[in-house]
């Protein structure tokens, strides 16, 4: 018999794509199942979720932390319409399980899930969750973990630790062998909504690194919408080889081509990179909410996958001098591999498969 589940999250890829993932899964793996995906109507939403086959609806609400005491108070009183808004979005699927996976659109649909009887769970992938998630442990089935140690935060009992759900596509293009390609490729991520500090630091770094390493470095580059053209001028200004885009819909295959990557430590791009084996070169965005990244990244430093550095103390020089060791020497980089490759969890969505189907028979 299929499965009825709803999925709640969004506003950044790093919310959405470990819901897609286990939507997905359910579909496939699940004859007769059917989900809808209630997210926030942001453009990120809309791009990511467009092509994806299963139901979908939006609940307008806002946060809280770091807001003005209007814009606190403007989302209080969206609260109770959002709510009403998921109760009705319930009672019409008749779901048997409500997951959230990040964002404030889960904590009214889950609330009103609770509220109706419904199974409820929640997936954190950061080390430290936010405010969202701390408050629907409390009444939520099942929370499901990424990183080791976040089970602090909550009610152990409820804890599992499941790792971070990747993408059907991406686990099965990491699984093929890598084609060696003739330049050794750099991969810069700043998430799904770009990092305007590494996007402006990357061209001058190629430029160094291009007195040094010649035409043997290329990059692939993914900037976010605002910076891309800015980005793109640049590169071609200095005769770099730079593949540049504001998003990239085939992340498979740019991690596959990719040799070392610069990136943010969003949990989601750190479980997705350490499936492709991936070293990394980590500069964790400094306003993420409890410093959320740069726990998530101190995590694979410790473990050997990655070298970290605070962006207000980075500069071109550092940063160049770091990816220029790592393209001379092939026997560091093939141990951050292992070591990358060592910390995936390329079955994390059946954990929480698995444990999804325990609390609907139970």
């Amino acid at each position: 018999m299929g499965i009825r589940l709803v999925v709640c999250g969004g506003g950044t890829g790093g919310h959405l794509f470990p819901g897609i993932a286990v939507a997905d899964a359910v579909l496939a793996g699940i004859p007769e199942s059917t989900v809808l995906f209630v997210g926030t109507g942001r453009r990120t939403d809309a791009r990511v979720l467009d092509t994806r086959s299963f139901q979908k609806a939006v609940i307008r609400c806002s946060g809280l932390k770091g807001k003005t005491i209007s814009a606190k108070l403007m989302s209080l009183l969206q609260l109770p319409f959002a709510v009403f808004a998921s109760a009705r979005l319930i009672r019409n699927f008749r779901p048997h399980l409500v997951l959230g996976v990040g964002g404030y659109v889960t904590g009214p649909v889950l609330l009103a899930a609770k509220m109706m009887g419904v199974a409820t769970c929640i997936h954190e992938q950061n080390s430290v969750p936010g405010m969202a998630n701390r408050k629907l442990g409390a009444i939520v089935d099942r929370i499901f973990l990424s990183i080791p140690g976040s089970e602090q935060y909550f009610d152990k009992v409820k804890c599992v630790l499941t790792g971070n759900p990747v993408r059907k596509e991406l686990v099965a293009r990491a699984a093929e062998k890598k084609n060696a390609g003739s330049q050794f490729t750099l991969l810069v991520l700043g998430g799904s909504l770009g990092a305007h500090r590494i996007n402006m630091l990357m061209p001058v770094v190629m430029e160094e690194l291009k007195k040094s390493c010649g035409e043997s470095i290329q990059v692939i580059h993914q900037t976010g919408t605002a910076d891309e053209q800015v980005v793109a001028g640049r590169y071609k200004e200095l005769g770099i080889n730079a593949e540049v885009s504001g998003f990239f819909h085939d992340m498979a295959d740019i991690y596959q081509r990719a040799d070392l990557a610069v990136a943010r430590a969003g949990a989601t791009s750190l479980a997705e990179m350490t499936v492709f084996n991936l070293p990394m070169i980590l500069i964790p965005y400094p306003y993420a909410a409890d410093n959320h990244q740069q726990k998530n990244g101190e995590y694979l430093v410790r473990n050997g996958a990655a070298i970290m550095f605070i962006e207000k103390e980075i500069t071109e020089k550092k940063l160049a001098a770091a990816i220029r060791e790592l393209v001379k020497d092939t026997k560091k980089r093939e141990k951050m591999s292992r070591d990358s490759g060592a910390y995936a969890r390329p079955l994390a969505t059946e954990a929480i498969l698995a444990e999804c189907k325990k609390m609907i028979s139970a």
